[in-house]
């Protein structure tokens, strides 16, 4: 099924409403009490969706104690052959901040020392092409022991790129949640080729690992320097939780149920998901959209990309293990 949204995240909706169906069809009532919610707004940080709902109406979610949502439980096929199933156990937090520069406006034909959009351009370049510090997170360390059993390559804390590389195409998204990270996504400045302005502004999309928000705001304002005014625009919590428990168990049998030879792990999600506005509700969150996917699809980088597609028995095979999940969790 093509189309946008297919893998973010109108697939696991499609599961979702695909069990429920089947559950109103049979008149069929699960033991425990189960909220099903679709948030609007997720991309835009979810003010107005998940955190809003959480929020202002926290009365929704009164009892519940636990959650899964999007981007989990979707299978890839490393080089060795063995195929694993990524849980998405924890998430990077968000800090996107508008950047303005400011100066001093007038002819473009003049000597300008003062040029805001020279000096948003040079403190962009800095914080675009700022080398983070690696820092392996709990369920990153989980995450690579496996691959590195798995593989029977050495988990060598000082040289992933072998356990990187055994991921294949996910790889860069695992590289992604070894440090924090900053892009620059949008700039705005100016009006017209022969007029220095005098403002110039940035749109950055940092994200930050469990534990290291204030390393990545302290860096940030660091590098700008004093010409640049630092402004949050949208800021959420990093989340890391145990990879344990009965919900974990019930994931896995499920998982196992459809494929014996899958082998469910936990992994640290580069984004972000709903889940964080839940967890200011008390709610343990993961991601589990369970999908056996081919060997040779680029899933990761599908998102957000072009030519955005899932297949149709990857849908059938979730369906039916999103099914043992709800019915035995």
């Amino acid at each position: 099924i093509w189309g946008r949204g297919a893998v973010d995240m109108k697939n696991m909706d499609a599961m979702i409403l695909a069990v429920i169906r089947l559950w109103a069809k049979h008149n069929y009532q699960p033991e425990r009490t189960i909220v099903i919610v679709f948030f609007a707004d997720e991309e835009a940080g979810g003010i107005y969706g998940s955190r809003w709902m959480a929020e202002k109406h926290p009365e929704v979610f009164a009892g519940c104690s636990e959650t899964i949502s999007e981007v989990g439980g979707f299978s890839l096929t490393l080089l060795s052959g063995k195929r694993v199933y990524a849980i998405e156990a924890s998430q990077k937090g968000i800090e996107w901040m508008k950047l303005t520069a400011e100066g001093v406006a007038g002819h473009g034909s003049m000597v300008n020392n003062a040029n805001a959009v020279t000096r948003l351009s040079e403190a962009i370049a800095k914080i675009g092409n700022h080398t983070w510090p690696q820092r392996i997170t709990k369920t990153s360390d989980l995450f690579f022991q496996k691959i590195s059993e798995l593989s029977g390559k050495p988990y060598d804390k000082n040289n992933l790129q072998p356990l990187i590389d055994e991921v294949g195409p996910m790889g860069k998204m695992i590289g992604a949640t070894l440090c924090n990270t900053t892009n620059p996504t949008m700039l705005e400045a100016g009006y017209k080729a022969n007029v220095i302005p005098q403002s110039a502004s940035a749109v950055v999309d940092g994200r930050t690992l469990p534990g290291y928000e204030k390393e990545l705001l302290d860096t940030v304002k660091t590098l700008v320097g004093e010409h640049v005014k630092v402004e949050s625009l949208v800021s959420d919590i990093p989340l890391e939780v145990e990879f344990g428990g009965p919900l974990v168990d019930a994931m896995i049998a499920a998982i196992k149920s459809e494929d014996p030879e899958g082998i469910p792990i936990p992994y640290l999600l580069s984004g972000g998901t709903d889940n964080k506005a839940l967890a200011k509700l008390g709610i343990v969150g993961y991601g589990f959209s369970p999908l056996k996917l081919p060997p040779d699809l680029d899933f990761t980088g599908l998102f957000h990309g072009i030519d955005e597609r899932v297949p149709i028995d990857s849908l059938q095979f979730g369906a039916r293990t999103l099914f043992h999940f709800l019915v035995n969790a």
